[in-house]
């Protein structure tokens, strides 16, 4: 990878984890797959519980509330995707172009396995807009990691003076969470490998190759 930063988790406004004990990740597999198929709001906690094989005072005594199963799903999941995208990067040419075309490519490659209903995060979004709401920070922060990744990688093709390739940076953001949401939509076919093609024509001519 170029800069050991680019796939850092750390961030500074993190929200509070526990501790995973089996019954715990069994509860969190249930809620993770009920959560991203139906929504955050039609699933309750009798359900998860039930789905997971554990008592309601089970799951509470573990978690303390559905509110931190949210951020434990929605955590988990971000954490997968960087990880993915941490050995697309790492798999990757060294060439900054290259480097963002595999951010795409990585995309694709998460759809295709874990994304049939598009990004939880646009979908999580669109049911949690509460700054106060604990799993807001893990939405907010992942897309903010994402901006600030494809402007990093921005600012390393040749040419290219601090404010363009924030505009870049800015503009393959567009593209990419475009597709992941058009992707959930299902309005055509593979908009991640559309956006991928779109943004190999943007770096074209941002630099003239």
């Amino acid at each position: 990878m170029g800069t050991g930063t680019e796939t850092s988790t750390g961030a500074s406004n993190e929200p509070r984890r526990i501790a995973m004990t089996p019954a715990a990740r069994r509860a969190l597999a249930a809620a993770e797959r009920l959560f991203y198929e139906r929504g955050i709001h039609a699933v309750g906690v009798d359900l998860i519980a039930a789905e997971a094989g554990v008592t309601k005072k089970t799951l509470y005594d573990r978690f303390g509330s559905k509110e931190q199963i949210v951020v434990e799903y929605l955590a988990g999941r971000d954490e997968r995707w960087r990880a993915l995208l941490a050995e697309r990067l790492d798999a990757a040419p060294p060439e900054p172009k290259a480097r963002i075309l595999a951010v795409f490519d990585a995309s694709r490659a998460w759809m295709s396995n874990n994304g049939s209903k598009g990004c939880s995060m646009i979908n999580a979004h669109a049911e949690i807009s509460d700054p106060a709401h604990p799993a807001h920070a893990v939405i907010t922060g992942q897309k903010r990691w994402m901006l600030d990744l494809f402007t990093r990688l921005a600012q390393g093709l040749d040419g290219l003076g601090a404010d363009a390739a924030d505009r870049l940076g800015r503009t393959l953001m567009l593209l990419h969470e475009g597709a992941l949401a058009a992707h959930g939509l299902k309005v055509f076919p593979d908009p991640v490998a559309h956006a991928r093609d779109e943004a190999h024509a943007l770096l074209a001519g941002a630099t003239g190759s």
